[in-house]
């Protein structure tokens, strides 16, 4: 079993709401993979700017019982998340996206559930497969 699970904003808008296409995938995911799921700031911005007021709220839940918490501080590792952005500008790679490389940098044994092909362009540590779950 994976130690970190780290969400990115597309899981979180699609696990929240059903209308998603990719929803039942999601849903599926979440039952699977252990809590609290782990995420940064830029991704939490990017799902509650798409999200409807009632999925919002559910969000704002999932982070007040501590299910899904913020495990990143950019401004510490500023410097990271830049040169990761430079490196992946022809992709391009977005903030959100560069915080969440970083993540799995950091944290052991970590795994990304995301709807983000790019996740499989992407390496950690310069030249190593970033663990991924999404949809076929």
């Amino acid at each position: 079993m994976v130690a970190n699970v780290i969400v990115d904003a597309a899981f979180l808008v699609s696990v929240l709401n059903h209308r998603e296409a990719n929803h039942r995938w999601a849903a599926t995911e979440s039952r699977r993979l252990p809590l609290p799921w782990k995420t940064c700031d830029a991704a939490l911005s990017e799902a509650f700017h798409i999200l409807t007021a009632h999925n919002a709220q559910r969000l704002a839940s999932l982070l007040r019982r501590r299910a899904l918490v913020c495990a990143f501080h950019s401004g510490q590792e500023i410097d990271n998340v830049v040169h990761l952005m430079v490196k992946y500008a022809d992709v391009p790679m977005s903030f959100a996206d560069a915080c969440l490389v970083r993540m799995t940098e950091l944290l052991t044994d970590a795994v990304v559930l995301t709807l983000d092909e790019h996740f499989r362009i992407y390496r950690r540590h310069g030249n190593k497969l970033i663990p991924c779950v999404m949809p076929n």
